[in-house]
């Protein structure tokens, strides 16, 4: 290839994947769309992509709205803890992937810890209007089965920042294509590495 040429995009995103040494993790509020950007995410780096909340509930043998009405959000949290554990490498073997993390993970102090030691944590973010617009009117979010869900992830929102403001890497997600905000999160972990 011509020196004077430009790099192709994928070239680049290779040499990026290349100097990838442990997982990415997306965190965030829920509706942010830490899962579909998450999925982009890995196909464009080549790496296994792994949704949080499906490997609980796979692990349970339950769905999240069941864990939490059974057991409680404390037992959720434990759980989900020991997953993403696994997920992250806590034996030491940093898996390159991309792991999408529920909304209250990187809330939890201990979760946070294990995340920011061996994962590269990114925090997802968009306004609230956005969120409401794509979780508002869906029944599986279990933290918005008693009341106003605007009101409560207003809360929630407001609750967390501080804790997800402690991911090295922030990227708003708004209304542009996921590839797009892929594309972004790419950037923003070339530039810290």
């Amino acid at each position: 290839m011509d020196h004077d040429e430009p790099a192709s995009p994928n070239a680049a995103i290779q040499r990026l994947a290349a100097r990838i040494d442990r997982p990415i993790v997306l965190v965030g509020m829920m509706g942010v769309g830490k899962t579909t950007v998450g999925r982009r995410l890995a196909a464009m780096l080549n790496v296994p992509f792994c949704d949080a909340d499906e490997e609980i509930e796979r692990a349970a043998q339950m769905s999240i709205p069941e864990i939490f009405a059974q057991f409680g959000e404390p037992y959720f949290r434990s759980g989900e803890r020991r997953v993403i554990a696994r997920l992250v490498g806590e034996d030491g073997a940093h898996e390159r992937r991309v792991l999408a993390t529920g909304g209250g993970a990187f809330v939890d102090p201990e979760t946070r810890a294990l995340i920011l030691s061996r994962a590269i944590a990114v925090w997802l973010d968009s306004d609230v209007d956005t969120l409401v617009a794509r979780v508002g009117r869906k029944g599986n979010r279990p933290l918005l089965k008693n009341g106003n869900p605007r009101e409560i992830l207003t809360k929630l929102k407001a609750e967390r920042g501080p804790a997800y403001a402690e991911a090295p890497i922030h990227v708003k997600s708004g209304n542009q294509p996921h590839q797009a905000t892929a594309m972004t999160i790419l950037k923003a972990i070339d530039a810290w590495l």
